[in-house]
């Protein structure tokens, strides 16, 4: 697929955003942290050639989700900017970080009730939720989305309104909609459109009364742009999923024994890079390791490692028959620790997850059994011992995280009832 020339990317933005329309207007750009491949860079530089140089104020607000806040040098280097164009060209774009975790910082739109709740989730959960959003973005005459489409653990694909919740919304939305996601576990989420999660993300994002717009980007694996969508995120997203589909989902014959999954050098916590596991588990065979090898990284995560060095990491039955002791776990802590280790069971006391997920870092191995987690020194590892043994059932995936694996046959998660089973009532 050829990659779309910078003139045409231009030429997309003039059509999107029509010079007359922005004048005197305050626009708000929210953008992904540097956990997600895109060229943010190119977007930010011609958006403001476009319009930021017309309108009252043109800013930054960085999506992070539950994500650490990015300094200044981060902020120029997400978008592609110097230190001296900082300075000479954009004096005037201010760079704001997402606060999730401060309730100064929030505005709540509105609650999604009990009984849309159940409508939503095909009746998995049935309770009042409350839609909390960056309060900044109604200081604003639009927000402008951009952001790149990729199969996605909790929602399906990512984009779209997505970059609103979690993007720069609340907790306790968040929590929920995470939490929705592992209890239907994420092998049968990703890669999947209309899935509950997407229908209440975008039931939250239809509540933002803001003007939005939104440009969806589409990636290859070698950092191309392929695609570039606008219009609302609804339908920007919708555009951008199909092509998303298409570009960055490989498909197997046979399911792996072993995997080794690299993580590249964004993910700097388990947190993110936990993304190694879950682009891969469908084609991870029972009984088989995935080895996420990083050895770049030394935290769990930063935000939330006090919960996760508590609970550990286990499949989701674990945490629903045993609900009374984790229900006030912050819920997408808990989507988190499911989505690493994959699926299993919970049974008399015993845990049987269907496969074994190794950490290859900077993070201890006596960590890494408390965590309930494998360990292997990275400095063990030789990566082209892994290369070519796809016939042995041996995978190496060099850039793990953002291109999602399946088979092409029908998987363990098809056959023998499993399929059935992963669908359940969540304690709520």
């Amino acid at each position: 697929m050829p990659p779309i020339a910078e003139s045409e990317v231009a030429s997309i933005i003039a059509r999107a955003c029509p010079e007359s329309s922005y004048r005197a207007k305050r626009v708000l750009l929210i953008v992904p942290d540097g956990t997600r491949t895109a060229p943010i860079g190119l977007m930010f530089k011609t958006l403001y050639e476009q319009v930021g140089r017309l309108s009252a104020a043109f800013d930054v607000l960085v999506a992070l989700g539950t994500h650490q806040p990015m300094n200044e040098a981060a902020i120029c280097q997400r978008l592609e900017i110097s230190e001296s164009e900082r300075k000479d060209v954009y004096p005037s774009v201010r760079f704001l970080n997402h606060e999730w975790d401060n309730p100064a910082a929030l505005k709540q739109i509105g609650t999604l009730s009990a009984a849309t709740v159940s409508e939503l989730t095909n009746g998995l959960f049935s309770m009042d939720v409350p839609v909390e959003i960056n309060r900044t973005v109604f200081d604003y005459d639009q927000v402008i989305i951009v952001g790149p489409v990729f199969p996605h653990e909790v929602v399906g694909f990512s984009g779209g309104n997505k970059y609103l919740f979690p993007g720069v919304g609340g907790p306790q939305i968040l929590n929920f909609f995470h939490w929705l996601g592992a209890v239907i576990t994420n092998p049968l989420v990703i890669g999947r459109k209309w899935t509950p999660v997407r229908k209440v993300v975008d039931t939250a994002g239809a509540m933002v009364k803001v003007d939005k717009l939104c440009f969806c980007l589409v990636v290859d694996s070698d950092k191309n742009l392929v695609g570039l969508f606008a219009g609302t995120p609804e339908i920007a997203w919708d555009q951008a999923s199909e092509l998303s589909r298409q570009v960055h989902i490989t498909y197997k014959e046979k399911p792996f024994h072993t995997i080794l999954s690299c993580s590249p050098p964004m993910y700097d916590e388990l947190w993110t890079a936990g993304k190694c596991m879950y682009k891969l588990e469908p084609v991870l065979a029972d009984s088989g390791e995935l080895i996420i090898y990083a050895p770049h990284l030394k935290e769990v995560c930063v935000s939330h490692g006090r919960h996760l060095e508590t609970i550990g990491y286990h499949c989701r039955d674990y945490f629903l028959k045993q609900w009374d002791t984790f229900k006030d776990v912050p819920w997408g802590v808990l989507a988190h620790s499911t989505h690493v280790r994959g699926v299993g069971t919970f049974e008399n006391g015993v845990e049987k997850c269907r496969a074994q997920v190794t950490l290859a870092s900077q993070i201890p191995a006596d960590r890494c059994r408390s965590l309930n987690l494998g360990y292997r020194d990275p400095n063990s590892i030789r990566i082209e011992d892994f290369a070519s043994r796809e016939d042995e059932g041996v995978l190496l995936v060099p850039k793990a995280g953002e291109m999602l694996f399946q088979l092409t046959e029908i998987s363990w998660l098809e056959g023998g009832g499993v399929r059935k089973s992963l669908i359940c009532k969540a304690a709520a």
